[in-house]
């Protein structure tokens, strides 16, 4: 027998005995004392406890009850820990979500007013796209929390992934953005930047750059929806059909606000037509969406902070959609007007934001839409498809 240095410091072990047994069902222990058994093999899976109908599964964990509180409700009905993580995401991711509409709706009005025309509607829009962006960038480069982790999402291109689709949005985005506005800068401080030989490229690259912000600014403005919608919190997946349209109708309001605040207001007629369209679209949108939400999911989008930002970003949209159509050319109603609409949208996402964080609190935002849904395909004869087998 091979043994080791390390074999020393078992303890010694009592000598086993072998049971001697007969053929009537005994077994003959030590000093010659017998120990009854039962005769026969036990039944495989006889441990089990049995059932009515012989064969069916039995729920090891009783049916959850929600009571009126998230904290009562956790309590009562998965041990007191919520079902699904929430993303340690906080004001910052935010503060992206706003910026990203603003810089894309932004490159919109800016290629528009390249097309006609305007100068200074161009100008500013192209500004405000880019420190949109870049306002926007800095707040996600601080949530990742060191500047590699967003240049490690750029080694591969994932179709399937938002997130990875969104990183590189953002980068085609900010390099268009930031030429076109670049070229602004050189103009509005008479050539002064130290451009050298480099002035003619920029000048030449100027209208395919705006371009492609142009045609960028769309995606950057809503592939955060479907960004926030790919996760299993419960707000957030079940407004995954409608919450683009929310978002990319948000944006038209904010960057069609602050142009409206930024330029005078006898280049704002295509801002504050976009804002007015904006607005319309901004609450059929967002009504349609709570409207086919399931009713408990949804209810993170109506009470509290969410509902509150929620239904201020209403009042304001719709504040500043009037005062654009009744008192656009007014320079003072229109600034007003486009602070409104600013402040609607950055509500909006807020309040987004603040409910899909919060449904992850409380399971019944979890468990009752899932029942209703299963129910559902069962009522539609759709049995083959569930993981469901204890009814």
């Amino acid at each position: 027998m091979t043994t080791s240095e390390f074999d020393s410091y078992r303890p010694p072990e009592e000598p086993r005995r072998r049971r001697r047994r007969d053929r009537a069902g005994t077994d003959t222990g030590p000093g010659g004392s017998s120990v009854n058994r039962p005769t026969g093999r036990r039944r495989r899976g006889s441990l089990a406890p049995s059932t009515a109908d012989g064969g069916r599964e039995m729920a090891m964990v009783p049916e959850p009850e929600f009571t009126s509180t998230a904290s009562d409700s956790a309590a009562n009905s998965y041990y007191g820990r919520p079902i699904v993580k929430a993303p340690p995401w906080d004001e910052r991711v935010a503060t992206y979500l706003v910026c990203g509409g603003i810089a894309g709706g932004s490159s919109l009005l800016a290629f528009g007013a390249q097309l006609t025309g305007r100068d200074l509607l161009r100008r500013n829009a192209r500004i405000s796209a880019l420190a949109a962006a870049g306002v926007g960038s800095v707040a996600l480069i601080a949530d990742l929390g060191r500047p590699e982790r967003f240049l490690n999402m750029m080694r591969t291109v994932k179709l399937t992934s938002p997130m990875s689709l969104g990183s590189w949005v953002l980068a085609g985005f900010s390099t268009g953005a930031g030429v076109a506005a670049a070229a602004e800068m050189d103009r509005m401080t008479g050539q002064a930047l130290p451009l050298g030989p480099l002035r003619g490229m920029l000048r030449a690259a100027e209208s395919p750059a705006g371009g492609l912000a142009a045609l960028l600014g769309a995606p950057l403005a809503g592939y955060t929806a479907v960004l926030l919608s790919d996760t299993a919190l419960p707000t957030w997946n079940d407004a995954k059909e409608h919450l683009p349209f929310v978002f990319v109708s948000s944006a038209s309001i904010a960057a069609s606000g602050l142009a409206m605040i930024t330029t005078p207001v006898r280049e704002t007629g295509p801002a504050r037509t976009l804002a007015v369209l904006g607005v319309v679209g901004d609450v059929v949108a967002t009504r349609v969406m709570e409207s086919r939400m399931d009713p408990v999911a949804v209810e993170p989008l109506e009470t509290g902070r969410p509902g509150w930002l929620m239904r201020w970003s209403e009042r304001l949209a719709i504040a500043g959609g009037v005062g654009a159509l009744l008192g656009g050319r007014h320079r003072v109603v229109a600034a007003l007007s486009g602070a409104a609409l600013v402040t609607a949208s950055a509500f909006t996402r807020f309040g987004v934001f603040y409910a899909g964080k919060d449904s992850a609190k409380d399971p019944r935002y979890t468990v009752e839409p899932q029942k209703r849904r299963l129910a559902a395909r069962r009522a539609a004869g759709i049995t083959d498809d569930s993981i469901t087998t204890v009814r």
